[in-house]
This record gives structure tokens, sequence and C-alpha cells, in this order.
């Protein structure tokens, strides 16, 4: 059994990797509307994610995991998809899975609502309403 006490009650920190922070930047506060709370250049962006720490860390090179990195638990998927359609946001289509549906929403089979995007590198993120 594991030790929940060794990290279990400490604060999560994300990463996400960028090879152009100033696109970043633009990306995570002025689309997403993360509050940026520390520039470190040239290493990484720190961004506040509603109480998690962010940090878009600076790369020379990068390649994108071809899965979710970052997410987010969101109240309405329409209404999130619509806002983020709206700021110029991309919603990605998977053969098969939510190729069918005009936003590009998934709904698994625990009921579950998901859709995809990718940042300006290339990370997949996604929006979800459970």
């Amino acid at each position: 059994m594991a030790n929940e006490s060794i990290l279990g009650t400490s604060k999560l920190v994300a990463f996400v990797a960028t090879t152009n922070s100033t696109r970043a930047r633009a990306f995570y506060e002025g689309v997403l509307g993360l509050n940026l709370v520390e520039d470190q250049h040239p290493f990484a962006l720190v961004f506040d994610a509603n109480g998690t720490m962010l940090r878009v860390t600076a790369v020379q090179e990068h390649n994108p995991a071809p899965f979710t990195v970052l997410g987010w638990d969101v109240d309405s998927i329409e209404e999130s998809v619509d806002q983020l359609t709206a700021a110029g946001v991309e919603f990605q289509r998977y053969p098969g899975i939510n190729d069918g549906d005009p936003k590009g929403i998934w709904t698994a089979p625990s009921g579950a609502r998901i859709a995809w995007f990718k940042d300006p590198d290339g990370n997949v993120l996604s929006v979800t309403q459970y």
C-alpha cells in the first residue's frame, strides 16, 4: 500500500514545454485566461491555474506527446468549447471518437464529456465535464 503522507497532502505543480515563450504567453494568458504570476525568462512562465501552479518551461526542442498533458474540469463543456472557439482555438477531431460531433465533444463510457485542443507547441490539452 502506498504511503499517502509522502505527497498526498502536497500541492501539485504542472509542467508543459514550449519552444517559444512569447507565443505560449499569448496563448495561456491571452486565450485561456490564466493569470501570469511570473515571467522567469529565459527559463519558464509561471501561471496560476485556479490554485495549481503551471510552469510553461522553455526548451530548445520539443516533440509533443500524442496524448493529453493538461486538462480542465469545466461546468459546461458546450460553453467552454464555444468560448474557446470564439477565441480562435481549434478543436481536434479523432476518427471514431469525436469526429461525428459538430463541436468535437466525445462522451466517454463513464458519461464524462471531453473535447481536445492543442497549444501553439502542439501539446494536447482538454476540457472535460464530469
